[in-house]
Parts: C-alpha cells; structure tokens; sequence
C-alpha cells in the first residue's frame, strides 16, 4: 500500500480533503479531515476474545500485562496469542536491543530509515507530509515484525529548554493536532498500532519521574489534551502511554481522572494504555485506575508491579479476575485489530528503501525555514563562485544516534557537507574547517548526557588551532556558510538545558568568522530556540534546519543553492531572552516537587501576542525566495449558528519570478470577550504551491467548533456568541488582512 493511495474499507470512503463527522464530548460536531482513520470495532471480535479468555489460567493473563522483556509482552502460545511485539520511535524504527538489558542485539538486518524529527515535521505546515512520514515508518514497523511503534510524540513545548522539543511537534494544540492525525492514520494503515505519547502534561524533563504537575481545568482542556482527543476520536489511536510525572497528585500510570474518565469514559477510547519504561508504581490501583501494559527497565520482568505481585493481589482477593480479564481483552482486541491474532492479509511492510530515504527527503525539504536573507544572497549564485568555505562542527556531525533515548541505526545519513559536495558543481572549490569542538565537561558519570539544568558542561573556550583553520578557509574562500546550532547529545531526553546559550563557544567563534569574511550565511541545526539575535543581526542570511533524517544534508544543500524554494515555518516561538516566555516569565519552571502553570492558556505565540511582548522570530514565520499577496478575503455568510462550517475562502498570489508554496495561516480573536482569551489563535492554516507570476483561489473551512472554550463551572464545549475577527496572515505577527463574522 503506497503513500498517496485513497483508502477504501468496508464502512470508509477517503476522497483528500472530504469531511466526516466525528462527535466530541458535548455533541458538537463535523470537524475536517484529509484522511479517514481505520474503523476501531471491539465487538467484532468479542466473542473470538471471550472464548480465549475462558481457556487462560491466571497466570497466562497477568504475563500479558506486563513485559517479558525489554520490548515485548507474553503471549500465550498454547491458544496462538503471540507476544506484543514493540519497538521505539521517535526518529525512526529503533534497532533492535537485547530482550533484558539495553544493549543492542547485534543484528545486520535491523537497519532503518532515518525520518526527520517531530519539529522538522510540524516545520512543513503540511498534512499530507504528516500522513507519508507515518505510513512510511509504519511500513518499516512491520518489516521489522513489530505490532507497535511508540510514536508520535505529541506533548506540548511548554519552555524552549525543554531537552524533546527536537521531537515534539508545537506550542499549539491546533497545529499539533493537525500534524498528529494523519501521521496516526498513516502509521496504522500498516496493520500496526501507533502508541501515542505521553499522556499527558509531560512538558519537561527535570525531575520527569515524580514532579507533581498542576494545571487548571481549562488549561488543560484547551491546550494539553486536544492532540490527544483527536488521537483518539478523529485516528483511532490503538494505543497511548502513559507518562512519568503526576498530576494533580496522582501518578499519570494510575491516574484515574485521566486514564479512566477522560480518556475511556468521555472520548471513547478503546484501546490499550501503555506505562512509559518503569513509570508504575502501584499494583491494584494501577490496574483499577486505567493502566493496562507495564514496561520496564532492566530487572527480573517477574519483580514488576504487574507481575508476580499482580498475581499475590488476585489470589488474595485484593483485586477481581474480572477486573483483570478487562485489561486482558482490550490488549487482544488491538492484537486482533492489527491481524497480529488470526491475521490474513497483513501488510508486510517494507525498510530502508530508496522510497522511503525519498519520503525522508521530501519532508526535510518542506522543513527548512529561512529567517534572514538580506539582499536575497539566497539562492547562492554560483557565477563567479570558485571557492565557498565550509564551516563548523554541525557540517559533519551525525544525529541519528545520540542522546539519552531512541536512535535509528542507518546506513544513509547525509551530512550538510556531503550535501553541497552532491549538489555543487566540480568547479567550486569546497574549503571545510570543523573549526570547533563538541567538548563536555566530565561529571559523576562521564556521561554527555548530563546536559541539566544543574550547571554548564560544555566547554567553551575554543581550540585556538581549529579556529585559525577555520579562519583561514573563511578569508580565502568567496563565500562562507558556518553550520551551527545543536546536537542530540546536547538537546536530549532525561535533560532540559541550563539556558538558551548556544553550546561549545560558538557565538565567539561565529563573530569571529564573520570578522574575516562578512559575506557569511549561518545555518543552524538544532530542534529548539537558541539565543541567535546577535547572529541574527550580523549574518547576511540564516537558515534553520533540524535534525532532518537520512537525506537531511541533501535536502538543505537544495535548499541554499534554489532548488528547492523554502516553506518551512517555525511551529513555535523563538524568544529574543529566555524570560519572554510565558513559563518563565512567570517563574514557574521547573518547580521542585510540584509545578503550577501560572501562564494558564498563554502558551507560546500566545503569551507573546496578548502581553505585546516582541519575539525574535513569531510562531509560523519563515521566508520565501519570492513574494505573496494575499487579496479578497471573504467568508460565505456574515452571521453563523453554533453549529456552522465557515467557509473562509482568498486569493494567494506569487508576485516573485520562482514557484513556491506559502503557508496560509487563519486566527481568530473575540474583541470584548467576557472571558480571558489570548489575543489570537490559530484555527486553520493550509499550505499551497503557486507557480510565479499566478494566483490561487484558497478556501479554508472553519468549523464553529473550533471556537470554543471550555466552560469549567459546566464542565463543556461552548460557543461565546458575538463578533469575531478572522485573521490572515503569514505568521501570528505578520496579519496581512481580515474580516468580521458574528456567532449568533
């Protein structure tokens, strides 16, 4: 099954960009969709289940809540019921570990394709991209025989320090949950369940493992769950997991509020919840409270809270076999819903081929956002170019590996370096100098990993040989392009960074460099805002690019030399000082035992525009090698009822000499509103290729629904009548027309 496919089941008809009605929770209605989801039945087959059920001994179906090894839960291979099979992947199908330690298994077939990570993703503003990197990975999954692939990673980026902002997708719950649909639709159209994580309010890393998260209702419900509830109610996400931390006082693996009445009572959910990787705590009350798998780190699998103490609990009356034979059914009906169990037809997938580098290549492509370009010095012009230095340590360095947490094992990583020397032309003298090292301090474990926020690690004095090197290429070459940034030994999972600096002494050595050679272009690879407003100032153009996959260097190389036309915006907010943002403007990250979000529903863009507070770089910015106008903005009708689709329909022109795609973004304010609202939200954006010198009519649809707040005295969805202002713009600062509809 490839890609662009329209998919056809029984009960299903996906034409691209049909609607389908979905409910939520107040019985409000319609929301768009591009791609229509699987159809997630459990009663066909309940009675196949049943009778399982009725032949297991206690034994058989408590080794099916827990893992039996690292990634793996028991089968019963008596009654055909195989092990749950899992595999990691953030970036990519994880290599394969051993079954009881870390360690790698040593295979030569468990290679993959390295994808772009969750900010390059949500960087293209493209659905249709969301949908072929999760199909495409899906096929991989079930190459590798795997039942699961624990991905998307949805949590909302609450503090650009955060060390999974690389693999997170937005500080806004509209775009993420764009990107998170198709992607889960995608993934499960391989016969494999998508494992959504992590459930939820899991916004940092410093003291993940117990910190006490504080939230009020409609904070929660307007910013941290949206991705989820579409998830659930709009992809059928077979599978979620749960998080490390606490909420209001209850461990997320045993969280009753949040496993068993939002996520099963109130949306629906059918599926299993998965612990994250010894995030259990308790035995009867994280079963009763809504957990159904607990994973683990190393240690005898029998000693898990789900395990031999599981069995204790039920023979001691502690808990009912009933309760058991529950989470026992859920997890074989998403084991029958994948063909896993009694499975004919199942996709067999297929890993690390040429198509799928080309998936990877097509989505780092769309990633790439351009952010200065003073007198269009992009495209490079390569007449008269005979020599263009090559520059820092991010022009080779390879990120597929690395980190605390997943990797991809591939044999295709394309360096920015290798990227130019594929595309540029014989007769331009490449002049590379690595110029500075990715050095670390030593701590307690000689570990990289322990980038904390308990002090600096990097060192940042630079190595005065690798400096004159580098300024030596930058004087005798015509052009210069210094790679800067980040790497994912230094934005990693288990850590959140100390400050915005940049790593490794590199604001003095871009400075340097600039000084000697001021016709310089500075990329930056990284997967989370830095301070780069000095750089920002004095480089001829900037360009930021991610950790973008096994075709990544090609991918920017096109970028720089034109041929391919930038489209990338920012899917946050990048701060001019770290205390702009709103989570430590109000001081409170990352708290000690407990943290409170003081900044309420101000997240990201939206702390920004309602305190007038100017950014480096705005949420949704990002240039274009040409220029668009945006004309004849006009909505179908003037007055809607609650449960109306506006119809928000301009023209888009390309008034440049190059075809390029723009990013048509819709937010909507409520002028004297009676409740506190930010100043803007985004409600729909849609990206659009238009060749030069052409127009395109554009329609977005706005479902009502999408206005709503959460009233939390009623505990429900509800529209507030009266005027509204539909903005257009190119980025949330960047409004180039709007219009007035009212709600009645």
């Amino acid at each position: 099954m490839k890609k662009n496919a329209i998919i056809i089941s029984a009960t299903l008809l996906l034409i691209i960009s049909c609607k389908k009605e979905t409910k939520d929770t107040v019985g409000e209605v319609v929301v768009e969709a591009s791609y229509a989801p699987k159809e997630f039945d459990a009663s066909k087959f309940e009675s196949k289940i049943d009778s399982l059920i009725a032949q297991m001994t206690l034994e058989e179906k408590i080794g099916m809540l827990h893992g039996n090894s690292m990634f793996t839960t028991g089968g019963v291979e008596r009654l055909g019921i195989p092990e749950l099979k899992m595999a990691d992947g953030p970036l990519g199908v994880r290599e394969e570990i051993s079954r009881d330690n870390w360690s790698p298994a040593g295979w030569n077939n468990d290679f993959a394709t390295y994808y772009p990570a969750g900010g390059g993703l949500s960087a293209t503003w493209n659905t249709d991209l969301a949908y072929l990197n999760g199909n495409s990975v899906g096929e991989e999954t079930r190459a590798r025989g795997k039942d699961m692939l624990l991905s998307p990673a949805i949590n909302i980026i609450r503090t650009p320090l955060g060390g999974r902002t690389y693999e997170y997708f937005s500080e806004d719950p509209f775009l993420n949950k764009k990107i998170s649909v198709p992607f889960i639709i995608g993934l499960q159209d391989n016969d494999v369940m998508a494992c959504v994580k992590h459930y939820a309010a899991n916004n940092q890393e410093t003291s993940r493992d117990f910190v006490d998260v504080l939230i009020d209702e409609r904070t929660l419900r307007e910013i941290y769950l949206p991705a989820y509830q579409a998830a659930v109610m709009e992809a059928n996400a077979y599978s979620l997991m749960g998080a490390y931390n606490k909420f209001r006082g209850d461990y997320l693996c045993e969280n009753d509020y949040m496993l068993n009445k939002i996520l099963r009572e109130e949306w629906g959910f059918k599926g299993v919840v998965v612990s994250d990787w010894a995030a259990v705590h308790s035995t009867v009350k994280t079963l009763e409270n809504g957990l159904d798998i607990e994973m683990g780190t190393p240690k005898p699998f029998n000693e898990f809270f789900l395990a031999d103490k599981l069995i204790a609990a039920a023979k001691a009356g502690e808990i009912s076999e009933e309760e058991i034979n529950k989470h026992v059914k859920r997890i074989l009906t998403v084991l029958f819903q994948v063909k896993a169990i009694d499975g004919k037809d199942r996709v067999e997938g297929s890993i690390a081929t040429e198509e799928h580098y080309q998936d990877a290549y097509k989505i780092a492509s769309e990633s790439v956002v351009l952010l200065k370009n003073d007198n269009n010095v992009l495209p490079l012009k390569l007449d008269g170019i005979k020599t263009i230095a090559v520059i820092g340590n991010n022009a080779m360095k390879k990120n597929a590996l690395g980190g605390f947490g997943a990797g991809v094992k591939t044999k295709r990583e394309i360096t920015p370096l290798e990227g130019l020397k594929n595309r540029l032309p014989e007769s331009v003298t490449i002049n590379y100098a690595e110029g500075y090292l990715e050095r670390y301090t030593k701590n307690e474990n000689n570990q990289k990993t322990a980038v904390t926020l308990e002090g600096p690690v990097t060192v940042e004095e630079l190595d005065e040989a690798m400096l004159q090197e580098a300024i030596e290429a930058a004087k005798k070459s015509d052009i210069t392009i210094i790679f800067a940034g980040s790497n994912r030994d230094y934005e990693t999972e288990a850590s959140d960074r100390k400050d915005l600096s940049l790593p490794f002494g590199q604001k003095a050595f871009i400075d340097k460099i600039m000084a000697v050679n001021p016709n310089t272009i500075v990329v930056m690879i990284a997967g989370a805002p830095f301070d780069i407003e000095d750089i920002s100032k004095k480089s001829k153009a900037l360009v930021w690019s991610w950790f973008n996959g096994s075709e990544g260097g090609n991918a920017l190389a096109d970028v720089l030399l034109g041929n391919v036309n930038p489209s990338g915006r920012l899917p946050w907010t990048m701060p001019k000082r770290l205390e702009d943002s709103p989570a430590h403007a109000t001081n409170s990250f990352p708290g000690n035992e407990s943290v409170t979000y003081a900044e309420g529903i101000l997240v990201g863009y939206r702390w920004f525009d309602t305190k007038n507070i100017e950014p480096l770089y705005p949420f949704g910015y990002g240039l274009s090698y040409t220029n668009f106008e945006f004309s004849d903005l006009k909505t179908d009708k003037e007055v809607y009822s609650k449960s109306d689709i506006i119809e928000v329909t301009f023209n888009l022109k390309n008034t440049g000499k190059m075809d390029g795609k723009e990013v048509a973004q819709l937010y909507v304010s409520k002028p004297e509103s009676k409740i506190e609202r930010a100043a803007q939200e985004l409600k729909g954006f849609k990206k659009v290729l238009v060749k030069n010198g052409t127009s395109e009519k554009i329609t977005i649809q706005l479902p009502t629904k999408e206005l709503t707040y959460y009233n939390v005295d009623k505990k429900q969805w509800m529209v507030e009548p009266g005027t509204y202002k539909l903005k257009l713009g190119k980025s949330s600062r960047d409004i180039v027309t709007e219009t007035i509809i009212t709600i009645k």
